[in-house]
């Protein structure tokens, strides 16, 4: 076949395939094959799980909260620009964030223990869904031996209660005593956090043991002191073997603003110098010895690194380290 003959033989085929095509198209018929998919939605994992040692850790996402606002919850002492330009340099909006909320569940091979118990109904159903992920990643409520209460505030004491029964029944409690001793006093009664501590911790007391700084909750998980966020704000560190963890709880709330400049004012800290001296103190610890980091509103799956940085710190999420 000579290459005139070639040439009229492909432009025949194209032709062909082209004139097929507009008349299915006329005719209003699409291939099955190429049919429109229906849109699904965004889509989130609910839990992750890795090793520590003789210890599995796995993070539960509670939920997550979309706020519009970032320096009067982050930077509140800081000029509105100055936040937006932070956020702008770490590829975020700076007049709108979210806020995640993601318990910690640690199996000692001795005893499964809870940090924290999530929004409860209140937030549903952004928020408040971990006994929904809990049974996702493979936990009953039953199977719950101990729940460790960080902090009274109620992103963290919201999910003790369901119905107005336990959401744990067969679990032991554990708190710090200073943090219990000041939400429950009478002059916090009348208070959003001092009725939830009423309602959600107060009814629990006969199960709950109180820890101080330096005490264990379970064998390897010691109690850290964190307090400004709260009077009796805790942190843990986990250990199982040479393997370490620090559950920083809500010592940083933002991966970039309260890591980046953890001596901006923040919101929801009580004590605004006492809150940036122990972000510090925790962040050094990590960034020192290399320990991976579990923060309460860390993006999910809320564990990473700490580096020293400029002013500051830097966040990098975990990627496979404990794959290997």
């Amino acid at each position: 076949m000579n290459e005139k003959k070639q040439l009229i033989s492909r432009r025949t085929v194209l032709a062909s395939a082209g004139a097929v095509a507009a008349a299915t198209l006329a005719d209003g018929h699409a291939s099955p094959g190429h049919a429109a998919a229906e849109m699904l939605g965004p889509s989130n994992p609910t839990h992750f799980r890795f090793k520590l040692g003789e210890f599995e850790v796995t993070t539960i996402l509670d939920g997550a909260i979309q706020v519009p606002t970032v320096n009067k919850i982050f930077g509140q002492d800081q000029k509105a620009e100055d936040v937006a330009a932070l956020m702008g340099a770490n590829h975020l909006p700076g007049d709108k964030m979210e806020i995640g909320f993601t318990p910690v569940v640690v199996n000692t091979g001795k005893e499964v223990v809870l940090f924290d118990s999530g929004n409860g109904a209140a937030r549903r159903p952004k928020a408040g869904n971990l006994l929904v992920a809990l049974k996702q990643a493979g936990y009953s409520p039953e199977e719950i031996d101990a729940v460790v209460i960080t902090h009274f505030h109620p992103d963290h004491i919201g999910g003790l209660m369901e119905d107005g029964k336990p959401a744990f029944p067969n679990a032991r409690y554990v708190a710090g005593e200073t943090e219990f001793n000041f939400w429950t006093a009478a002059d916090q009664a009348e208070g959003r956090v001092g009725k939830l501590a009423n309602t959600n911790v107060k009814p629990l007391a006969p199960k709950m043991t109180f820890v101080k700084p330096e005490q264990e909750a379970s064998p390897g998980i010691t109690a850290i002191d964190a307090f400004g966020h709260t009077p009796g704000h805790m942190g843990y560190h986990i250990e199982s073997g040479k393997n370490r963890l620090i559950l920083m709880a809500d010592a940083c709330n933002h991966y970039v603003a309260s890591m980046q400049r953890p001596d901006w004012h923040v919101k929801f800290d009580m004590d605004k110098a006492a809150a940036a001296a122990a972000r510090k103190k925790l962040l050094d610890m990590a960034a020192a010895d290399k320990i991976p980091v579990a923060g309460y509103h860390m993006p999910f799956p809320a564990v990473g690194f700490v580096e020293r940085r400029d002013i500051g710190y830097r966040w990098t999420p975990v990627s496979y380290q404990f794959n290997l």
